[in-house]
């Protein structure tokens, strides 16, 4: 039963008018304060940015659960700074586990390759589909060098700040008709 309301929980919205480009708007204002809070606590995510074909901002990615948990959010891709598509994310999980987080995540797509691998699929699995190197970031708040040499370059902040030693692997992206 907790299973099942929370898969009902993920997919549906979170009472947004039916109006489509209300929701663009929405997610495109969330996604430049998401921006805005990356750029304030790693120094170097702005350059690396800058440098990347494609940027997917999702500003409110909602985990929960109890035993069986899930995850769900919305966000833009970006390429040269204007959104050029919609895409959720979600994950199912099932273990120790009881709560809820909010966290924004980001992808860099530093190559063109990833960046049209990931734009021609229908739904986009990290690991399967290709793997993301979360950002190691030293106690300077910098980017490791060998993370920003990677093809896809992840960044998950919560409200405590960047989190480190996380996978996204499992983690399906897909793109929204909006």
């Amino acid at each position: 039963v907790a299973g099942a309301t929370l898969a009902a929980g993920c997919t549906t919205t979170s009472g947004d008018t039916a109006d489509p480009a209300a929701k663009r708007n929405k997610i495109d204002a969330a996604a430049d304060n998401a921006l805005t809070k990356l750029y304030g606590q790693v120094p170097d995510s702005r350059e690396l940015v800058r440098k990347a074909r494609g940027v997917l901002v999702l500003p409110d990615v909602v985990s929960a659960g109890f035993v069986v948990g899930g995850t769900y959010g919305e966000g833009a891709l970006r390429k040269g700074g204007v959104t050029t598509a919609y895409y959720s994310v979600g994950a199912a999980s099932v273990g120790l586990l009881a709560g809820a987080q909010s966290k924004a995540m980001y992808l860099l797509f530093m190559t063109e390759e990833a960046l049209q691998k990931f734009e021609s699929s229908q739904g986009w699995t990290a690991g399967a589909d290709a793997s993301v190197a979360v950002a190691k970031v030293g106690a300077d708040a910098r980017v490791d060098t060998e993370t920003a040499q990677k093809p896809i370059i992840g960044f998950v902040l919560t409200n405590a700040g960047l989190m480190a030693n996380l996978s996204l692997d499992g983690t399906k992206f897909t793109r929204m008709k909006l």
